[in-house]
């Protein structure tokens, strides 16, 4: 299914299942749900199987997660769900139903021992509107299904940056992970590969040109040189893929796939699931990481020579 057709679907099942918000059931723990049959045959989930399912949540009148389009979660189904909680209706859902499920602040931070969820106030509710895609009891099945759509994530997000380069006439190289370079001064010498440790400074910000971290701008709170040893992930991808690419002296700007970048879950507040990032680098050296030898304790035992 296109990401348009997705989408209208989405639009549909909330429009629908808004005009019949007066016939909602209860689960044991007292939550809201309503469930529209689809057409898909076979059973219910059951206790071990995974189910595959779209959801968009919406806190107040905000979207504040949607899945439509990007890539479905996954879930265990489990035969002691947590009380309160989506996972209480998996039990009930069959491959193409949709449902609605509305958790009432008031009951929840009841719940959460008075615990008020961030940016809620009572009276407030969280309302999740889910489409179940498939049911499956192979975990090696529900495996591959789950690495194919993150697969299919990647692609459609450098499919975007690619258009957000062409349409700014932005000449970048891209990585054989996915990530894009434009170089603005190539510096002298080799390239730092893996072991190598690099020391740099940076800007991140996201496609609509906002900062949200610096060690340049002391506004952000720390101005320390960043440094990272190549091949041991002390960053994200992207930002390692780029910085690969120039020398000693050299600066980029790197555009970086959410995929490659903080992903699905992104890095709230700063950072929003699936935003692609660009940073701006300035790689001030390339060394051999310092090795620290550490002291082997003597446990107690006198190692002299007698």
């Amino acid at each position: 299914m296109s990401v348009l057709k997705q989408i209208l679907s989405v639009i549909c099942l909330i429009a629908m299942l808004s005009s019949c918000s007066d016939n909602f059931e209860k689960t044991k723990s007292g939550l809201l749900y309503k469930i529209i049959p689809g057409k898909g045959k076979g059973n219910a989930a059951k206790p071990g199987s995974v189910i595959k399912f779209h959801v968009l949540v919406k806190q107040k009148d905000s979207v504040t997660y949607n899945s439509y389009g990007k890539v479905p979660a996954f879930a265990m189904v489990d035969s002691t769900a947590r009380n309160y909680d989506i996972t209480e209706l998996f039990p009930k859902l069959k491959v193409g139903d949709s449902a609605v499920v509305v958790q009432l602040i008031d009951s929840l931070v009841k719940m959460q021992a008075g615990q008020m969820p961030p940016g809620m106030k009572k009276g407030d509710k969280i309302t999740f509107y889910v489409k179940v895609l498939d049911i499956m009891d192979n975990m090696m099945v529900a495996q591959a299904s789950y690495e194919n759509e993150m697969k299919q994530q990647k692609e459609r997000d450098i499919r975007e940056v690619e258009d957000y380069l062409k349409s700014k006439k932005i000449n970048a190289v891209k990585t054989s992970a996915g990530a894009f370079v434009e170089i603005l001064k190539k510096g002298e010498g080799p390239l730092p590969d893996s072991g190598k440790q690099i020391f740099l400074k940076y800007t991140g910000k996201n496609f609509k040109g906002e900062a949200f971290d610096s060690n340049i701008d002391p506004a952000f709170g720390h101005t320390d040189t960043f440094k990272i040893v190549i091949g041991q992930m002390g960053s994200i991808q992207g930002f390692e893929e780029g910085a690969r690419q120039i020398a000693k002296g050299g600066k980029a700007r790197i555009y970086i796939p959410s995929m490659l970048g903080y992903g699905i879950q992104g890095a709230p507040p700063k950072i929003k699931p699936y935003e692609h990032l660009i940073f701006e680098i300035d790689l001030l050296d390339i060394q051999l990481p310092k090795v620290v030898n550490p002291k082997i304790p003597s446990a107690g035992i006198d190692q002299t020579n007698e």
